[in-house]
């Protein structure tokens, strides 16, 4: 099968094109590459990959000839990043998957898996299926669900449309990234022997590991279409579902020290439980990972330098120091030169 991967070399995406070409997939990567191609060097040598550096808003349509499944998952991510610039969130998160998907489908591709998340949820009560009802809070979030109903819309019998609503992530990755919890606490007490918490502790969030939610997508281009078109389905497991707070201690017990926190920013007005029981049931999904296991192997390759906390491993701070320098350029240049 000859795969897609918009946002390929990303924090996920890194993961899962190594994944998919060691289970014998062929693998297009496109990716803007905002970050760089470090996290995919490895695999430039692969004669069953290939790198499309481009733009969901823009890319040549010809890519998607001979592709038989996409994986969506270019954007601007997460919460914060997502509001850095709204309109261009939308542009990117909603009608890029919009473009994207079209493509594939006047193209005749097989399978379109859409990348969106829980936090579509919010801020709600009790535990949530796909079928409960949303309230995004943010422009990332919004943009998600604007999505998820443009590739729906376009679902029929020859192309299977299926969306996956992932957890926050954590675990480790080539394209590494510190502003997710668990990673973010493991490194604030690796650096400073406290972990930090975003006030007041008692939000509820749901977890999956980035090999775990990998595994999912795979999981879907794999099933028979029947159980999977038109079908979403929320990625995690349901004793992931955990409160800020206590998932600190956990996080600290997997690293290895012991537990001292700091509070930090506002209190946080997402706070939702999922049910990950579809899932489970319809395409025998279950997770591996756990909190402690992703907690481990970050402060081990902290460790050995694997990995090691920079501007580039901080979304939003990446995000900015990408726009300051090109207004720094723009200021400094001079008929088409620095020097």
């Amino acid at each position: 099968m000859n795969v897609l991967i918009t946002g390929g070399a990303g924090y996920i995406g890194s993961v899962l094109s190594k994944m998919l070409l060691d289970e014998g997939f062929n693998v297009k990567c496109l990716d803007r590459l905002f970050f760089g191609k470090e996290s995919i060097e490895e695999l430039l040598d692969n004669p069953k990959y290939e790198l499309i550096k481009d733009d969901v808003r823009w890319f040549d349509p010809g890519v998607m000839k001979n592709v038989d499944a996409v994986i969506d998952m270019a954007a601007l991510s997460n919460d914060p990043a997502g509001e850095l610039d709204p309109e261009k969130t939308m542009a990117i998160n909603y009608r890029g998957r919009e473009r994207v998907a079209t493509l594939a489908k006047k193209y005749k591709v097989k399978k379109y898996v859409l990348a969106s998340s829980c936090s579509i949820y919010g801020f709600q009560e009790g535990i949530l299926t796909e079928e409960s009802k949303i309230n995004p809070l943010t422009t990332y979030a919004k943009a998600n669900y604007l999505a998820e109903e443009a590739v729906f819309g376009l679902a029929d019998n020859k192309f299977v449309v299926t969306v996956l609503r992932q957890s926050t992530v954590y675990g480790l990755s080539p394209r590494m990234r510190f502003d997710l919890a668990i990673n973010g606490m493991t490194l604030g007490f690796y650096n400073n022997k406290k972990i930090p918490v975003m006030r007041d502790g008692k939000q509820w969030r749901p977890f999956v590991h980035v090999k775990d939610t990998s595994r999912a997508f795979i999981s879907v281009l794999t099933a028979d279409k029947e159980i999977v078109n038109k079908q979403m389905f929320n990625v995690g497991s349901n004793d992931q579902n955990c409160q800020i707070l206590p998932l600190a201690e956990i996080v600290a017990k997997g690293a290895g020290f012991p537990f001292n926190f700091e509070w930090y920013g506002d209190p946080d007005h997402r706070s939702y439980r999922v049910s990950f029981d579809k899932i489970s049931k319809i395409l025998r999904f279950k997770t591996i990972y756990k909190p402690s296991d992703g907690a481990k192997e970050i402060s081990k390759a902290l460790d050995e330098k694997i990995v090691v906390a920079s501007p580039k491993t901080k979304t939003v701070e990446w995000y900015k120091y990408l726009l300051d320098a090109q207004k720094t350029v723009e200021d400094v240049e001079y008929n088409g030169v620095i020097l």
